[in-house]
């Protein structure tokens, strides 16, 4: 189970769970390590359990209770070329700048304003808590702002994947809502994918909504390549 199924466990509020495809795993094992997982969460009566499944198991999981969100399409690329940065936009990170932690959060919510991601679990005070939970004490060092002629655009947050050595994914990805359209959601992109090289990447994974085209455009522009997908399902403890 443990190799076949990632988990985030947050107290008795939810449980975050994500299918990792591995070759030669039939659809039988998939499913025995994730009826004992289910059988645990249910044990635990956790508020809620959020599930990244590949969608060919879709009618098994709606017969256990199960609602489909929506879909998520995944992008991924190699980073060895070195991704040039656009002199006109400036990236910050939380640590070395004079925000403060309130700021930062106003603008990850101005970012993920009318976002076409439909999974939104979080408020941003538990995106917040998650920050440190997740990513650690050194946490600020991983944000980074976007600036244009000193205005802020968007924000970033680089990490190497858990239990990988070299696989870059960012944690969060977002423009303001005024910056949009503008293209420099394709720039700060290309700026994360240097950023992620720094810290040890040597590929990149990202992830979106199947319904987030602006996302899905910036993927494709920077040389991503659609790899999977996968439902998002929500089951809620009766």
């Amino acid at each position: 189970m443990v190799d076949l199924f990632s988990i985030i466990k947050k107290d008795k509020e939810y449980w975050l769970v994500d299918q990792v495809k591995r070759d030669g795993v039939s659809d039988a094992e998939y499913l025995d390590a994730f009826r004992s997982l289910l059988a645990e969460w249910r044990e635990g009566e956790i508020g809620y359990l959020s599930l990244l499944m590949d969608p060919v198991y879709e009618k098994w999981l709606v017969g256990q209770g199960f609602r489909n969100i929506s879909t998520v399409v995944e992008y991924t690329r190699s980073l060895e070329e070195d991704f040039s940065q656009d002199a006109a936009i400036e990236a910050e990170s939380l640590a070395d700048s004079q925000m403060i932690d309130g700021e930062f959060a106003d603008l990850y919510e101005r970012c993920r304003s009318g976002s076409a991601n439909k999974n939104n679990l979080f408020t941003i005070a538990q995106v917040m808590e998650s920050l440190e939970n997740e990513l650690g004490h050194e946490w600020r060092s991983h944000c980074f702002m976007f600036r244009q002629e000193g205005r802020l655009i968007g924000l970033s947050i680089p990490i190497i994947e858990e239990g990988t050595k070299d696989e870059g994914r960012l944690f969060y990805f977002g423009t303001v809502p005024e910056a949009r359209g503008k293209g420099y959601g394709t720039a700060m992109h290309r700026i994360s994918l240097e950023l992620l090289k720094r810290i040890g990447a040597a590929y990149y994974v990202g992830s979106t909504d199947e319904a987030n085209e602006n996302m899905i455009r910036i993927f494709k522009r920077n040389g991503c390549m659609l790899r999977d997908r996968k439902g998002i399902y929500r089951l809620d403890i009766k």
